[in-house]
């Protein structure tokens, strides 16, 4: 088991996984959304072999659209 924290937020994961397979687990995969980790932007292309680990910070914003 591995603690991160995202968006400020003390979270335990049962295991390692890359940013995408946490995406997918929260149900917000495929949406228009930023991701940083430990303060560097993860390209959406990166998402599937971003791997987190143990005390990683990883922020993840939702870009609202509107007019």
């Amino acid at each position: 088991m591995i603690t991160v924290t995202v968006n400020q937020e003390s979270v335990s994961l049962p295991e390692p996984c890359s940013v995408a397979d946490y995406l997918v687990e929260k149900g917000i995969a495929g949406k228009r959304l930023a991701v940083e980790l430990n303060q560097e932007i993860v390209p959406r292309s990166d998402h599937p072999n971003q791997m987190l680990a143990e005390g990683d910070r990883l922020e993840i914003i939702h870009a609202i659209g509107g007019g």
